[in-house]
C-alpha cells in the first residue's frame, strides 16, 4: 500500500543526501582550486631560492621514498647535474612554466625555470593535493554528515505535522454514526485539505439529498400500496363470505382487479426505481421512428377497444443514442395515458419530426388535457390532477407515477417534457431531445 508519507520521507532525505553530494564535490572543486594555486605558488618559491651559480659537479642524490616535491637541475650544456628521486618516472628534459604529466604512477604537476645558469624543474604528484582536497571537503562536510539523523528525525516531525489535518479528518469520519451526514468543518484546516474536505462535503450533502428522496419515495410507495393491499384483503373477505355463485363471481371480479391495479403499482416502482439517475447504460444508437411504431403497435388493440382512434400522424427518420427499453417504458407510458383519458369517439396522433437538427416527438390527444396550474406538479411522484381537472375518465385509475417515469427518463436522455394543450384540446407532450 502507498504511503504519503513514506514518499515524503523517502523524497525528502533523498534529496538532502543529494544536496549534501553535491555541496561535498562542490567544496572538493574549491578546495582543489585553491591547493592547486596554493602549492603552485610554492614550487615557484622554491625555484626561485635556489643558487644561481653553475654547478661544477654532479651533486650527490638520494630518494627518499617521500610523495612530496622532486627535483632536476641541468647546467646549460643540458647535463643533469641533480636528481633528488631518480626513481621517481618524469621526464629527462624540462619544460619550462607549469604543465601536468601523466606517468606510470599518476599524474604530476611540474615546474620549469630557469635560475642563473641552470635550468630547474620541480615536480609533485598530483594525488598529494587531491587527498589534501578531499580532507579541507570532509572536514567541512563532517557535522553536517553527523546532523544527518537529526535532518532525518526532522523530516520525519515536519511530516507528521504536516498530515496531522489528514488524520483529524480520518478521525472526524470514522468516529461518526451512519446516518450523521452533516458537513465537516473546515476552520483551522491548511489551504492543501480545505478541497478535499469541501468535495468530501458536497458528497455527503449528495448523500443526504438522495437518502431524503429514498425516504420520501419508501414512504409514498407504502402509503400508496397500503390502499390497494387493504381493498384486495376486503374483496377477499367479500369473497370468503358470498352465499350464491353470482356474488361470489361478482368479488372475484372485484378480487381480480384490485390484484391488478396493486401489479400495476409494483410495476411503476420497479420501473422508476430503474429510472433513477445512473440506473442504465446510455450506449445504443435507436431509431425512434422505429420504436414509436412499435410503441404505438403495442396500445392499438387496446385503444381500439376503448374507442379511441391511435396512430401515427407524421414520422421522420431519426436516431438518439440511449436506452431503447427505458425509451420503451417512457413512449409507452405517454401513450397510454393519452389512450386512457381520451373518450370514447376521440383520437391520438402521434407524430415525429426533426427540428433544428434536433428529434421531437409530439403525443396530441382530445381527452380533457391538465389544468395549467397542475402542470407542473403531475410530474411529482403519486400526484395525481384531482376532480377540478374537469376529467372526463375520472373513473381511470392511475398511480400518479407514469410521468415521474417520463420525466426521469427524458432527464437521462437529455431530453425535455412539456405539456401543453394540443389544438384539438386536449393534452399535448412535447418530448425534445
Amino acid at each position: 500500500m502507498r504511503s504519503i508519507r513514506r514518499q515524503l520521507l523517502v523524497w525528502l532525505l533523498a534529496l538532502v543526501l543529494l544536496g549534501v553530494g553535491i555541496a561535498g564535490w562542490l567544496i572538493y572543486r574549491q578546495a582543489l582550486a585553491e591547493a592547486n594555486e596554493l602549492f603552485d605558488y610554492q614550487l615557484e618559491q622554491i625555484a626561485a631560492a635556489l643558487p644561481s651559480e653553475p654547478f661544477s659537479q654532479v651533486l650527490g642524490s638520494r630518494d627518499t621514498g617521500d610523495e612530496g616535491i622532486v627535483l632536476q637541475i641541468w647546467n646549460r650544456n643540458g647535463v643533469l647535474m641533480y636528481y633528488s628521486r631518480p626513481r621517481a618516472p618524469l621526464a629527462p628534459r624540462a619544460e619550462l612554466g607549469f604543465s601536468t604529466e601523466r606517468t606510470e604512477r599518476g599524474e604530476w604537476r611540474v615546474y620549469g625555470a630557469i635560475v642563473g645558469d641552470n635550468v630547474v624543474q620541480l615536480a609533485q604528484p598530483l594525488s598529494v593535493r587531491n587527498r589534501l582536497a578531499a580532507n579541507v571537503a570532509l572536514r567541512t562536510l563532517w557535522p553536517l554528515i553527523v546532523l544527518l539523523p537529526l535532518l532525518g528525525l526532522a523530516v520525519w516531525v515536519i511530516v507528521g505535522r504536516g498530515l496531522r489535518p489528514l488524520r483529524r479528518v480520518t478521525t472526524a469520519l470514522d468516529a461518526r454514526h451512519p446516518e450523521a451526514l452533516d458537513p465537516l468543518p473546515e476552520r483551522r484546516l491548511p489551504l492543501e485539505v480545505q478541497p478535499l474536505v469541501r468535495a468530501l462535503n458536497g458528497l455527503l450533502q449528495r448523500l443526504a439529498t438522495a437518502l431524503d428522496i429514498q425516504k420520501a419515495f419508501v414512504a409514498d410507495a407504502a402509503h400508496e400500496l397500503r390502499t390497494p393491499l387493504a381493498a384486495v384483503q376486503i374483496q377477499a373477505q367479500l369473497v370468503a363470505r358470498a352465499k350464491d355463485d353470482t356474488a361470489r363471481n361478482e368479488a372475484l371480479a372485484d378480487l381480480q382487479a384490485g390484484v391488478t391495479r396493486a401489479t400495476r403499482l409494483a410495476e411503476q416502482l420497479l420501473a422508476l426505481a430503474r429510472s433513477e439517475p445512473d440506473g442504465v447504460a446510455v450506449t445504443d444508437a435507436i431509431d425512434l421512428c422505429a420504436l414509436l411504431q412499435e410503441c404505438v403497435a403495442t396500445y392499438a388493440p387496446l385503444a381500439l377497444n376503448r374507442g379511441v382512434d391511435l396512430g401515427v400522424e407524421a414520422s421522420e427518420a431519426a436516431t438518439v443514442i440511449g436506452d431503447v427499453d427505458a425509451l420503451r417504458v417512457m413512449f409507452n407510458n405517454l401513450v397510454d395515458n393519452a389512450t386512457k383519458y381520451t373518450p370514447q369517439g376521440g383520437r391520438v396522433d402521434v407524430s415525429l419530426r426533426v427540428e433544428d437538427g434536433h428529434p421531437v416527438v409530439r403525443i396530441a390527444d382530445t381527452g380533457p388535457g391538465i389544468d395549467p396550474a397542475d402542470r407542473d406538479r403531475v410530474f411529482d411522484r403519486f400526484y395525481r390532477a384531482g376532480a377540478g381537472a374537469n376529467r372526463a375518465r375520472a373513473d381511470v385509475a392511475g398511480t400518479g407515477l407514469g410521468l415521474a417515469i417520463v420525466r426521469r427518463i427524458a432527464t437521462q436522455h437529455h431530453a425535455s417534457v412539456s405539456l401543453d394543450e394540443s389544438p384539438a384540446g386536449g393534452l399535448l407532450v412535447t418530448v425534445r431531445f
